[in-house]
């Protein structure tokens, strides 16, 4: 037990220095952690009684980084309204079409292009159309953009693509794991996520007076007990209906967000968003071995471009249908691009099938490369907008459309 909390202990004196310097350096926390996490590790040697392997403690980091997931998502969740998303269904859902379709096909391509067996090609098709909702909702945080108003699509293709990871896992698992696939089974699942996930907007918006009363606690202690028990007994209930725990979460903060102790409930939440949510970054970058990415490092950097092209591409096709400006439409690509959690999920299903050994190494350093330029070219968006809008000369003819339209 002592080896246990001084492994724990280690770990977290290890996120504090990686925070402090990137706070120092003005910098997304998120890169450090993840290099951080990459550098010691399962494969780091044991330098006198100071023990970095965290071989004992592996399974406990490894939780409290999924509660990090779960805080993430929920404060993202409070920070947006129903009724705003219900109102921009119609743009959600064409959003969120073009997101996964661009992405799955090219996807495709490479998978084809690269000589990949067919069912290989399938997994990493899935693998590069799930962005990282984990990483997504920390940029969000970070960057301060949750009151943007191309932040609303932004949560919308999240969910959207959520509901396209539940139809993807399902009709792979029957085909790699059962050897065949029931076309019932697979409509009555996905079928079941959309209705889990419409129940949620439909208490948000009746059940609000309800949960007003029920959460008029005047103990902070106690408030903030009844606030967590509801989180983790929503995010473990949405894993038995095969949707992502994490987007439970997201969906219970939506509902919160409904109610007059939303402000009280964010005030007591970020704290540990804010460091569970380091734990995170720093777990996932522990399940990462440097020394199998070697034979994967070209194909991981192309799959990264064209990853980077496609998310572009989709967030200003999404972005301008949905009437948004090209700056907005631009951060809407850049934001989602960060891959994570999800494309694990996916290629851990094909190596479980007993698929193509070069999965493993191939998605580490595919996620790793994406959770470190995501979510930087987010915070460059503006510039990236500049340099595009150089070239484009977009704002001009936004301009002259204004003018056009007043007769000016």
């Amino acid at each position: 037990m002592d080896q246990l909390v001084f492994e724990v202990g280690t770990a977290l004196v290890l996120v504090a220095i990686g925070s402090i310097i990137a706070n120092k350096l003005k910098f997304s926390i998120i890169p450090f952690l993840i290099i951080l996490g990459m550098l010691v590790g399962p494969h780091a040697p044991q330098v006198g009684i100071i023990n970095l392997t965290f071989i004992e403690s592996n399974e406990i980091i490894q939780f409290l980084g999924r509660i990090g997931v779960l805080f993430l998502l929920f404060y993202l969740g409070l920070e947006f309204s129903v009724g705003k998303l219900v109102k921009s269904g119609r743009n959600i859902v064409i959003g969120g079409s073009i997101y996964v379709v661009i992405n799955f096909v090219l996807g495709l391509l490479f998978g084809f292009i690269t000589g990949m067996p067919w069912m290989e090609t399938l997994i990493i098709a899935g693998l590069l159309s799930v962005s990282s909702s984990a990483i997504v909702a920390k940029v969000l945080v970070d960057l301060k953009r949750t009151a943007n108003p191309e932040t609303e699509l932004i949560l919308g293709i999240v969910l959207f693509d959520d509901i396209f990871l539940a139809l993807f896992l399902t009709t792979m698992s029957g085909i790699l794991l059962a050897g065949s696939t029931s076309a019932l089974g697979i409509i009555t699942s996905v079928l079941i996520s959309i209705g889990y996930m419409l129940l949620f907007f439909i208490i948000a918006r009746k059940g609000a007076p309800l949960l007003n009363k029920w959460l008029n606690i005047k103990s902070d202690e106690i408030f903030i007990i009844v606030i967590f028990a509801i989180l983790f007994f929503v995010a473990g209930f949405s894993e038995t209906l095969h949707v992502a725990e994490a987007i439970g979460a997201l969906l219970l903060g939506l509902v919160f967000s409904e109610t007059e102790h939303r402000d009280r409930i964010e005030h007591l939440v970020v704290p540990f968003r804010d460091f569970f949510g380091a734990i995170f970054f720093f777990s996932f970058g522990l399940s990462i071995d440097p020394s199998t990415l070697a034979g994967a490092i070209w194909l991981a950097l192309g799959a990264a471009l064209i990853t980077i092209i496609g998310n572009f591409v989709a967030g200003m096709i999404s972005g301008r249908k949905a009437g948004l400006s090209h700056k907005a439409s631009t951060s809407i690509g850049l934001t989602i691009m960060a891959r994570g959690e999800f494309s694990i999920i996916v290629a851990n299903l094909g190596v479980t099938a007993g698929l193509s050994s070069i999965l493993t190494p191939f998605t580490a350093l595919y996620v790793f490369i994406l959770a470190i330029f995501g979510p930087l070219m987010a915070k460059e968006s503006k510039s990236i907008y500049k340099i595009l809008n150089n070239i484009f000369k977009w704002s001009k003819e936004t301009e002259k459309k204004k003018r056009e339209v007043t007769g000016g």
